[in-house]
C-alpha cells in the first residue's frame, strides 16, 4: 500500500502525530502478507492497526486543544483529516486486497463522498461520519461488496457512520423530495474513487436540482430554523443553551452558509464578502463567533465522551475551566465564560438579521405574509424611508450630522411600528463614538431616551435592539458590565440585561391593561397613578450592580445616584430611584422569607417603606422583577403573599401601626369562626374558641380555623385526622393535621411529606391547651403546582404510615434525597442567622443553603432533637438555593438570647446540612 494521504499543515498539531500514514501502510502490507489471502484475518488486523491510530490521533488532537483551548478551526480540521485517513485507508485495503478488480467495467465505478458536516471538513470529537457511495447506474455486486466490507471495518472501529449508496438519479430524485438530503448533497466533498463520475455528479446537481430552486430552498431552511429555535426555547438567552441547535448557535451560522452556497456557489464564508453579503468586519465577527462556538462544542464532546451539544450547568463549569477562564472579583469563572458565550450568540443573531435582509433586498426571500397582506405606506418623518417593510435612512451623511439621530431612529421605529433596516443598524454601530459625555448631558438626548421608555407603550422593543447594537451601553456606560452577564444559578432564566428588559416588558404589559385579570393589584396601583419616570428608571437600573464583589443592591443604589440625574430626573425623583434600587428585594424577602401573619413583620416593613407612594412603587417593581426572572417563576402563591403584605401595610399606614396588635387579630378571628359555624351549638363553639392559645388565632385564616374545628371536634387521643384541599388562591395543596401532641411532631410531618416528593412552601404548627397538635402545611408537587385530586389518597396513606411509625422517614428518605448530576456544579454557601427582633414571641432562625429533597426534614429533626418548639416555617426557594425560616422557642417557651446557645445550635444545623449533602451526592 502506498502513502495516499497528503499531510496538511493547518492542523492543531503536526499531521504525523495524528495519523502516521507511512507506518500504517507498512503495517498493513505486513498484515496482508501474513493473512495470505484470508480476508477475515486481514480485516481483523486492519481494524487493530486503525484502532491504534484513531486512539493515538484523538489523544494528540485533544492534547493540542488543551494547550490552545480556543483553537477550534485547526481542531475540527484535524478530526476531519483523521477521519479522511481512516476512510481512505479502509477503502484502499478493501479495493486492493479484499475485493480487487483488475479491469472494472463502466458500471463498476464507485466514488466516495463526505457529506454534511463531514463534507465541510468540520468535525467535533463525537461527530457522525456521513458518507455517500455513488455509482453511475444500479449498484453492481462488486460495488455492493466493497461498500459492505468497508462499512464492517468502520463499524468495528466504532465510528458512528451515516451512509447512503445511491446512483446519480437516486440523488436527484431524493434531493428533490427532501430538503435535509438536499442540504447534505450541497456539502459534498470528494474523498476517493472515480473523479470523472464525481465531476459529472456535481454538474448535474447544480443544473438539475439546485439552480432555479433558490427561493424554495431558502424558505425551507428558514422554516426549519424557526422550528428548531422554538424547540430549543425560542430565544438565545436560555441558561443551558444548545451550542449546535439553539438560537445563536452553530446551526444558525451553518444555515447562512448553506443559503449563500446555494445562491452564490461560494466555497467558504470568506467569499460572502466578495459577493457583498457581508462586510470585512461582519465576516470577522462570523469567524470569531464560529471559532468560539466550535471550541465550546469540542470541549463538551471531550468531557462527556458523547455527541451532546447541550451546555448544561455542570458542563459550563468544566468547559470554562478547560478554556482557561478564571474567577474574578464578584464573579465565578463560569459566569465570565457564559457572558462571552451569550455575546457571541447575540452577534450570530445580528449577522443572521443582516444576511436575511440582504436576501429580501434581492427578492430571494419572501417578506413575512402579514406584511404583504397588510401593506400600507406609513407617514415617516423627514430623513427616513421604508425599504422592504423596514425603517431605513435616506441620507447617511445628513443622519450622522446630528448625533441625536442615533436615538431618534429608535423613536421612529416605535412610533411607526417598523423594524429597523440592517443597513441603518450597521450605521449606528459604526458610529457609537458619537455618543459621548456631551451627548449624554444634552437635555434633548435625556428627553429622547425617557420618551423611548415612557411614551410609546412598548419600550422593550427599542431597549432590546439598542442593547444588541451597543447603544444602551453607550448612553448608560454603567450598563455595559451586565450585558450578556449570566447569573450561574437555576433560578434566573435569562442574562441580567435580558432580565432587565423582561421586567420593563412586564411593566408595559400591565400599563397596557393586558394583565388586569392575573395582576389586579399592580393594575389598580398603576391605574390610580404613580411616578412613571421613577418606576421605569428604577426597573432599568435595579440590577445594574450585579457581577461585582459587593451586594448588588448597595452598588446599584450608588450607580443609580449617578445615572438618574443624567437621565433628567429631579432630585426628589433621584432619591426615590436610589431607594427603590437599594431596597428592591425588601418586599419580596419580607413576603417570602417572613411570617406575614406576625404583626411585627408588617410593622417592620411599614417602618422601612414609610410612605404609600414608595409602597406602591415597590410593589409594582417587585411583581415585575419576579415575573422577569423566568417564564415559570411567578405563581399564585407569591401573588397572594405580596397582596397580603401590601394590604396589611396599607392598613397600618392608614390606621396607625398600633392597630397591628395580636389581641385585635385574635378577637377578630374568633368572631369570624363563630360566623362561619352558625350551625354549631354554643357549648361546642365556646369549647373550640377556648382551647387554643393566641398565636393560633393570629396565624391562620378563618378557613383553616373551620377545618381544624371540625377535625378536633370528636378526635380521640390515638387518632390522626387529616384534611387535604387545594388552595386555589395560593397554587398549593393545604394539608391540615390534628393529633395528640408529642415532641418532634413538625419534623415527622416534614419527613412524611418529603417521602411523597412534596415541596413544603409554608407551614405552621400549634399546640392546644388540651394537648392536641394542629399543623397546617402548604405543599406543591415537583412542578410547583397543587397536588392533583387523584394523588391525594396516596399522600394521605404515606402520612398515616409515617406518623404511626410504620415507615421510618430517616431510612426511607435516603434513596430519594439525591441532587441531580447537572445540578451539582452550583455552590451555595450556608448562612444561618438568629433574629430576636423580628417577632415579639419567637426567635427567627433563617437557614440559607443548598436545596435538596430531605433538607427540611433534616433541619426540623435537628431542632426537635434539641427540644426546640417550631411554631412556623416559611420556605422560599430560588432555584438550587432555599431559605428556610423557622419561628421557634426553647423548651421553656423563651427566645434564644444566649450567644453560646445560638452557636451550639448553628453548629448542629450546619452538621445536619453537611451530612445531608454528602448523602445526596454519594
Amino acid at each position: 500500500m502506498k502513502d495516499l494521504i497528503p499531510q496538511p499543515d493547518d492542523l492543531i498539531c503536526p499531521a504525523p502525530e495524528i495519523f502516521d500514514s507511512a507506518t500504517v501502510a507498512k503495517r498493513i502490507e505486513t498484515a496482508a502478507k501474513q493473512a495470505d489471502g484470508n480476508t477475515s484475518d486481514l480485516r481483523k488486523a486492519v481494524v487493530g492497526i486503525l484502532s491504534d491510530q484513531l486512539r493515538r490521533g484523538r489523544d494528540a488532537i485533544a492534547a493540542g486543544l488543551a494547550e490552545r483551548p480556543f483553537a477550534s478551526r485547526p481542531t475540527v480540521r484535524a478530526y476531519s483529516w483523521l477521519t479522511d485517513c481512516v476512510i481512505l485507508t479502509a477503502l484502499d485495503v478493501v479495493t486492493s486486497h479484499i475485493h480487487p478488480l483488475a479491469n472494472p467495467t463502466e458500471a463498476e465505478r464507485i466514488t466516495v463522498f463526505a457529506v454534511g458536516g463531514y463534507g465541510r471538513g468540520e468535525m467535533a470529537p463525537q461527530s457522525d461520519v456521513d458518507l455517500l457511495f455513488l455509482t453511475p447506474y444500479k449498484i453492481t455486486p462488486w460495488a455492493e461488496s466493497v461498500i459492505e466490507s468497508m462499512l464492517y471495518i468502520l463499524w468495528d472501529l466504532r465510528l458512528k457512520v451515516g451512509h447512503a449508496s445511491r446512483t446519480i438519479r437516486d440523488c436527484l430524485r431524493l434531493g428533490g423530495e427532501d430538503f435535509t438530503i438536499r442540504t447534505a448533497l450541497l456539502e459534498n466533498r470528494f474523498l476517493a474513487g472515480d473523479r470523472q463520475l464525481a465531476d459529472h455528479f456535481r454538474k448535474r446537481l447544480w443544473h438539475e436540482l439546485f439552480d432555479g430552486s433558490e427561493r424554495e430552498f431558502i424558505e425551507a431552511k428558514l422554516e426549519e430554523r424557526d422550528a428548531r429555535h422554538e424547540k430549543q426555547g425560542g430565544q438565545r438567552y436560555m441558561v443551558e443553551p444548545n451550542v449546535k441547535e439553539g438560537k445563536g448557535g452553530l446551526r444558525d451560522l451553518q444555515s447562512l452558509f448553506w443559503i449563500a452556497k446555494y445562491l452564490h456557489h461560494v466555497d467558504s464564508v470568506a467569499d460572502l464578502v466578495d459577493v457583498g453579503m457581508f462586510t470585512e468586519d461582519e465576516f470577522d465577527t462570523f469567524a470569531t463567533a464560529e471559532n468560539f462556538l466550535w471550541a465550546v462544542r469540542c470541549h463538551i464532546h471531550l468531557i462527556t465522551g458523547r455527541p451532546t451539544d447541550q451546555l448544561t450547568f455542570d458542563l459550563q463549569v468544566e468547559v470554562a475551566e478547560r478554556m482557561g477562564y478564571k474567577d474574578t472579583a464578584g464573579r465565578r469563572a463560569v459566569e465570565v465564560f457564559m457572558q462571552d458565550y451569550f455575546r457571541h450568540a447575540t452577534q450570530v443573531g445580528d449577522l443572521t438579521r443582516i444576511f436575511l435582509t440582504k436576501l429580501e433586498a434581492a427578492h430571494v426571500k419572501s417578506q413575512p405574509l402579514l406584511q404583504r397582506i397588510f401593506r400600507r405606506k406609513r407617514k415617516l418623518k423627514k430623513g427616513y424611508t421604508e425599504v422592504h417593510g423596514r425603517l431605513a435612512i435616506l441620507d447617511e451623511e445628513a443622519f450622522l450630522s446630528d448625533p441625536l439621530n442615533l436615538l431618534r431612529l429608535f423613536e421612529e421605529g416605535l412610533r411607526t411600528g417598523l423594524l429597523i433596516h440592517p443597513d441603518a443598524m450597521r450605521l449606528v454601530t459604526a458610529n457609537l463614538d458619537l455618543i459621548d459625555d456631551t451627548f449624554r448631558n444634552d437635555p434633548k438626548a435625556r428627553k429622547l431616551f425617557l420618551d423611548l421608555l415612557l411614551k410609546h407603550g412598548n419600550p422593550e422593543r427599542a431597549l432590546r435592539r439598542m442593547n444588541e447594537l451597543g447603544v444602551l451601553s453607550a448612553v448608560i456606560p454603567e450598563f455595559e458590565p451586565i450585558v450578556a452577564l449570566m447569573q450561574f444559578n437555576m433560578y434566573h432564566s435569562y442574562t441580567v440585561d435580558e432580565h432587565t428588559i423582561q421586567c420593563i416588558s412586564n411593566l408595559a404589559q400591565i400599563e397596557r391593561g393586558e394583565r388586569t385579570d392575573d395582576l389586579p393589584l399592580s393594575s389598580s396601583i398603576l391605574e390610580a397613578g404613580v411616578n412613571r419616570r421613577v418606576l421605569y428608571v428604577a426597573l432599568l437600573l435595579h440590577d445594574i450592580g450585579k457581577g461585582r464583589d459587593e451586594d448588588h443592591s448597595i452598588v446599584g443604589a450608588r450607580i443609580a445616584r449617578k445615572v438618574a440625574p443624567r437621565l433628567g430626573l429631579k432630585p426628589k425623583e433621584v432619591d426615590t430611584v436610589e431607594w427603590l434600587v437599594r431596597y428592591h428585594l425588601l418586599m419580596s424577602d419580607m413576603a417570602q422569607k417572613r411570617d406575614i401573619a406576625d404583626p411585627r413583620t408588617v410593622r417592620d416593613f411599614a417602618k422601612a417603606v414609610q410612605t404609600k407612594d414608595r409602597l406602591d412603587l415597590l410593589c409594582v417593581l417587585t411583581v415585575c422583577d419576579i415575573r422577569g426572572v423566568g417564564p415559570t417563576t411567578w405563581n399564585n402563591w407569591k401573588a397572594s403573599l405580596l397582596r397580603a403584605l401590601y394590604r396589611q401595610t396599607q392598613r397600618a399606614m392608614e390606621g396607625g401601626l398600633e392597630d397591628l396588635n395580636r389581641e385585635q387579630r385574635g378577637s377578630d378571628a374568633k368572631r369570624n369562626l363563630r360566623e362561619a359555624l352558625t350551625d354549631w351549638p354554643a357549648k361546642d363553639l365556646k369549647r373550640e374558641t377556648a382551647r387554643h392559645y393566641p398565636p393560633y388565632w393570629q396565624g391562620l385564616h378563618v378557613t383553616a380555623h373551620v377545618v381544624f374545628a371540625r377535625l378536633l371536634r370528636d378526635l380521640e387521643a390515638d387518632e390522626i385526622a387529616i384534611d387535604l384541599a387545594i388552595d386555589e388562591d395560593r397554587d398549593a395543596t393545604r394539608a391540615c393535621f390534628a393529633l395528640a401532641d408529642h415532641p418532634g411532631i413538625f419534623s415527622r410531618l416534614a419527613g412524611a411529606l418529603a417521602l411523597v416528593g412534596a415541596n413544603v412552601v409554608d407551614a405552621r404548627t400549634y399546640t392546644s391547651k388540651d394537648g392536641f397538635a394542629t399543623a397546617v402545611f402548604w405543599i406543591q408537587d415537583a412542578d410547583g403546582h397543587p397536588y392533583e385530586a387523584a394523588r391525594l389518597p396516596r399522600l394521605r396513606d404515606m402520612i398515616h404510615k409515617t406518623l404511626k411509625g410504620e415507615i421510618v422517614a430517616t431510612e426511607a428518605i435516603r434513596s430519594r434525597d439525591k441532587i441531580k448530576k447537572r445540578e451539582r456544579a452550583f455552590k451555595v454557601p450556608t448562612h444561618i442567622t438568629f433574629d430576636n427582633e423580628g417577632s415579639e414571641i419567637y426567635t427567627i432562625i433563617e437557614v440559607d443553603t443548598r436545596d435538596r429533597p430531605g433538607l427540611l426534614y433534616d433541619l426540623t429533626r435537628t431542632l426537635a432533637n434539641n427540644n426546640i418548639y417550631i411554631n412556623s416555617a416559611v420556605i422560599a426557594t430560588y432555584g438550587e438555593q432555599v431559605v428556610d425560616t423557622f419561628y421557634v422557642k426553647d423548651m421553656f417557651g423563651l427566645k434564644f438570647h444566649s450567644e453560646a446557645k445560638q452557636k451550639a445550635l448553628e453548629k448542629k444545623l450546619r452538621s445536619a446540612i453537611t451530612e445531608g449533602v454528602e448523602r445526596a451526592t454519594a
